[in-house]
């Protein structure tokens, strides 16, 4: 039995390391049920999640994943949620708060005081500013 438990937590923990994902595939945002799974495998697996190149929109939602760190190269671009169909170019409040939860208090608090959040405009922030201001952890060089 012990040797079929260690047999089965090593199986967990190889597919957890093949799973381990970046930001690639989510670049250029979406809708929410796009991002929900990988934020949901990222938070239980505990693998790093890497954020780089560019994350625009629903692709910052992975500042919340538990093991997220971030590469001083991507750029990050917010705007406020927004409403589907007819609705495209209104803000929607509880998509723009369900952005907003994501992040780190001192960055939210900064993209609201700068308007990030009011406009559907991107604003941009670097990945080096992300870490040395808002305090992400860099991605280890590979």
């Amino acid at each position: 039995m012990k040797k079929f438990f260690a047999l089965m937590v090593l199986g967990v923990a190889t597919i957890g390391a093949a799973r381990a994902d970046t930001s690639d595939r989510f670049s250029m945002g979406g809708w929410i049920e796009k991002f929900q799974p990988a934020i949901d495998q990222a938070n239980a697996t505990g693998e790093l999640f890497r954020i780089r190149g560019h994350c625009q929109s629903n692709c910052t939602l992975f500042l919340g994943v538990r093991n997220v760190c971030v590469e001083r190269s991507a750029q990050l671009l917010f705007h406020a949620g927004h409403g589907r169909g007819p609705n495209r170019y209104v803000v929607n409040q509880s998509s723009t708060q369900r952005m907003l939860n994501a992040y780190k208090p001192k960055l939210r608090q900064y993209i609201v005081a700068h308007g990030y959040m009011n406009k559907l405009d991107f604003s941009a922030i670097s990945g080096a500013r992300i870490i040395d201001e808002f305090g992400y952890k860099e991605c280890p060089r590979r």
